[in-house]
Order: C-alpha cells, then structure tokens, then sequence
C-alpha cells in the first residue's frame, strides 16, 4: 500500500459542494481545510502507483469545484 497527501486548490465558493464529495471518495483516509496557497490536504492510500494515479486524475480532478492538484507520496505501508 502506498501512502499519499493530495494538495488540492478549489474554486472559490463551491467547497461546501466539493469537500464531501472528496471525503466520500473509495481511498480517502482523511481530509484537512487548510489556509494558503492550498485549499485541502486529502490522505489517500492506494495499491499502487497507477492506483494513486486514477484516483488523482479521474476522481478527485474529475471532480467541479476542483482547480489544480500537487501529490505527495509519503511512503509504502
């Protein structure tokens, strides 16, 4: 298993439409509203690395409200 943080940036004004949508995805462990150049820090663990990598572009980018993304592998669990 492969541990991750994905740095999301929303657009502004549709958190409250997003932020459930994202806590509610297959892999999401934990999610944080933080302030600056970030809008939300998403735990994810995943199988592998294509794993991580659909869950990032079809998912979590897939999703409205959803302006950019930056993921940080944290490790093998």
């Amino acid at each position: 298993m492969i541990k991750a943080y994905i740095l999301v940036s929303l657009v502004p004004g549709l958190e409250a439409n997003t932020m459930p949508q994202i806590s509610a995805l297959p892999g999401v462990q934990d999610t944080d509203l933080v302030f600056g150049r970030w809008d939300v820090v998403v735990q994810v663990q995943a199988k592998n690395i294509p794993e991580l990598s659909r869950m990032v572009i079809n998912q979590i980018r897939g999703l409205q409200g959803v302006q950019t993304t930056e993921t940080l592998i944290g490790g093998v669990i």
